[in-house]
């Protein structure tokens, strides 16, 4: 009987050796290692998608020209997803033991973002000089797909300064109750009629002919038939075919040259490139100054914004900034085959040939004070008179432009 009670109990023994020898040997294996999302950065988005030629691998959506009218979030606390494809410069950062960053932004930082598009052509060469710390002012940069990925970034504080589309804006200073102000312009129109029907010289001359365009409710649409009433036709005159997505139009073009379709850049170049038979029929910003006249309003697709909580506590940094914005944007026009190198390099088109053949055609600007609202509150009533929820229920009022 002890012999059998001596075996039992080294038998106990022996398993608790060994079941603690296991504990050992499981916190000695190395674990997987953590994952900080860093790395999805500096690759194209799956909307902007490849620019290597082809119109479904064009650049993206041209910065809200695919928008929604309201331009507004769906969920105003949604930060999560906004991709930080252009945040090379990381002033905004620090890097934890573990290796995951967390937020510790200078405070003498301009928080800025901006869209995988045109409005962010203009800026690469800024973004380039921050970024070797040359530029004048410190900023952290935050590049993203879609506005509604930045404006809860703006509601929340995170950001300090956006660049967004021109409706956009204005839906975002109503929802913020006069939080925000437009401090420019940097892209007018980037939309163009495309078509391998050379015989289309006038928007008279679409009568009983088929165009399509991006879904209705946008933008684009507005846009379109606003120059169609101002050339005498009536949209009973023609039939709109509306598409989701500018690379579902240029699908239709690639398959039949001579169909037509409203087009933003980078698109209008990228299906060109693919199909020798496509053409610019018309440019869509063109068109809309011959309606306006001289000193009338102009086309605009992108502008940016401040939180005004941020401007009044930093007015001399965003006036620097302004200064650099400008300087940045005609290096884009002065500079295109060096400025596409940029572009490319930060993801906004993949190939540098690509933007360099786009860049002159996305009418890349920087226009403030009196002039920047000329020109944009005479496009933001077009809109309201379309659609008064396309620029937020009313049209702002003079607070929302920022004149220094």
């Amino acid at each position: 009987m002890k012999k059998r009670m001596f075996a039992v109990m080294m038998g106990i023994v022996i398993c608790m050796a060994l079941t603690a020898g296991c504990g050992k040997a499981a916190e000695g294996t190395p674990k997987e290692p953590v994952r900080t999302g860093n790395e999805t950065e500096g690759t194209p988005n799956g909307e902007t998608g490849k620019a290597d030629g082809t119109a479904e691998e064009a650049g993206g959506k041209a910065d809200g020209t695919d928008e929604k009218a309201n331009g507004t979030p769906e969920e105003a606390g949604k930060t999560d997803s906004a991709p930080e494809t252009a945040d090379r410069k990381t002033e905004g950062t620090q890097e934890t033991a573990d290796g995951e960053t967390e937020n510790a932004p200078d405070a003498a930082g301009i928080r800025i973002g901006s869209l995988k598009g045109p409005t962010s052509m203009g800026l690469v060469y800024l973004m380039s000089r921050s970024e070797a710390g040359e530029s004048e002012g410190s900023y952290d940069f935050t590049m993203a797909a879609a506005a509604d990925e930045l404006l809860p970034r703006m509601v929340s504080g995170e950001l300090d300064i956006a660049l967004v589309p021109a409706n956009v804006a204005s839906v975002l200073y109503h929802k913020t109750k006069g939080g925000i102000s437009v401090i420019d312009i940097n892209t007018l129109g980037v939309l163009y009629m495309v078509s391998g029907d050379a015989s289309i010289q006038s928007m008279e001359a679409l009568k009983g002919r088929t165009i399509y365009l991006t879904g209705k409710g946008t933008t684009p649409d507005y846009v379109f038939q606003y120059l169609l009433t101002e050339s005498g036709l009536l949209p009973e005159d023609l039939t709109l075919e509306y598409k989701s997505e500018a690379t579902e139009v240029a699908a239709v073009l690639k398959e039949d040259p001579s169909a037509i379709g409203i087009l933003p850049q980078p698109f209008v170049t990228a299906a060109c490139m693919q199909n020798d038979k496509l053409s610019v029929l018309m440019d869509l910003t063109a068109e809309w100054a011959k309606v306006q006249g001289e000193g009338g309003s102009s086309l605009v697709t992108g502008v940016t914004i401040v939180r005004n909580d941020f401007l009044s506590g930093h007015p001399e940094e965003v006036a620097v900034f302004m200064e650099e914005h400008k300087a940045s944007a005609a290096y884009a026009n002065e500079n295109v085959e060096a400025a596409a190198e940029l572009v490319a390099s930060y993801g906004i088109i993949e190939k540098a040939p690509v933007a360099a053949k786009a860049m002159p055609f996305c009418n890349i600007t920087y226009i403030d004070g009196e002039d920047m609202k000329a020109a944009l509150s005479g496009y933001l009533e077009v809109l309201f008179e379309k659609d008064a929820s396309s620029v937020g229920g009313s049209l702002p009022a003079d607070d929302f432009y920022y004149i220094p």
